[in-house]
């Protein structure tokens, strides 16, 4: 097993692509995975990387195919169907599992795996990516400059851009789950955009709603602030229609519904174009406040969400196989600190 060598399984999707085709910058060789024999195969002819054919519903062989490297970034979602089948070969395996997920659960469901991670010693950081390496960052920063803080409030937003089949799948998958936030200490649902306010962002004031963010799971475990809140930009013309979410949240459950919104991601563009990704921008704002009504906000900007993405993937790859880890559940930000995202080519970090 070569030292730069890790398994990147949903290589042929639209961010894991991303993710082969930078790793030669970053000094790593990913080792293409996936269960698409033809997507896979063609992906690793054109970069010219070794590939192999795995179905994560065959524990023995994934876990066959795992012992053979020390970390893994997995790139197959949805994660909340995908995450689990990783974890526990990778737990049988010892290899360090990464992922670029954003979803609330699949950070619990990791979460609730730390001793056995601890046990098997091998770290588990779901999350590498742009979910939720900014954002993460700005949490913890933010409460380095306020340790007393009890609320944290996180928003985020793309100039320019696309979201890429994954994401939209997995956003499918979420349609009319409705919302959630963190209060005192625990995860609470609450109808999605049950709140709105406009942020100045530096480049741009933006209309956010509130949405159920991973934040809500991972920033806890890197701050222990126990009130969490996260936004997105959205229309106020979207955010008032949600108002009436209670009425039609059962139809949007229905699996022939998901199916059809599946139908229609899968026949529009598979991402953003390159040429799109270099023009877009992400921003990243964040506020905290204490007891006695002390504020202290932060923003940063960066490049486009998926070639963070695959950067800070990169950048996290490359720590871990040279031995810059702590065994079990992780955090970005909680593990690699605050900084870990001005790593990041292009990030511009200001405390407000």
């Amino acid at each position: 097993m070569e030292t730069n060598q890790f398994l990147l399984y949903g290589a042929n999707g639209y961010t894991g692509k991303l993710i082969a085709q930078m790793a030669s910058e970053y000094g790593l060789m990913p080792v293409l995975a996936g269960r698409n024999e033809k997507a896979i195969s063609e992906l690793a002819k054109t970069l010219n990387l070794p590939y192999q054919i795995i179905d994560l519903n065959n524990h023995a062989a994934l876990v066959e195919c795992l012992r053979n490297f020390k970390v893994v970034v997995h790139a197959a979602g949805p994660f909340q169907f995908t995450s689990k089948k990783m974890i526990e070969a990778c737990l049988a395996a010892k290899t360090h599992y990464l992922d670029i997920t954003g979803e609330i659960a699949v950070f619990e469901q990791a979460k609730r795996m730390n001793d056995k991670a601890i046990t098997h010693e091998i770290m588990i950081m779901p999350g590498v990516g742009f979910d939720v390496v900014p954002t993460d960052c700005i949490a913890k920063y933010l409460k380095e400059q306020l340790p007393t803080a009890t609320h944290l409030s996180l928003a985020f937003a793309m100039l320019g851009g696309a979201v890429s089949h994954g994401t939209a799948t997995t956003m499918a998958e979420g349609m009319g789950q409705g919302g959630a936030v963190r209060e005192n200490g625990k995860i609470v649902k609450k109808p999605l955009g049950h709140k709105g306010r406009w942020i100045d962002f530096g480049l741009k004031k933006i209309f956010v709603m509130c949405i159920p963010w991973g934040d809500v799971s991972t920033a806890f475990s890197t701050t222990g602030i126990p009130n969490i809140e996260t936004f997105t930009m959205a229309s106020p013309k979207t955010f008032k229609a949600l108002k009436w979410q209670w009425l039609y949240n059962w139809i949007l459950r229905m699996t022939f519904i998901k199916n059809m919104a599946k139908k229609k991601i899968k026949a529009k563009p598979a991402g953003p174009t390159d040429e799109a990704r270099l023009k877009a921008k992400s921003l990243v704002w964040g506020e905290v406040t204490n007891e006695a009504g002390q504020t202290k906000s932060a923003r940063l900007i960066g490049p486009e969400g998926y070639t963070l993405t695959a950067i800070s993937s990169l950048i996290i790859t490359k720590k871990v196989l040279s031995g810059n880890y702590k065994i079990g559940y992780q955090t970005p930000a909680g593990c690699y600190g605050a900084d870990l995202v001005l790593e990041i080519p292009g990030v511009a970090r200001e405390l407000l």
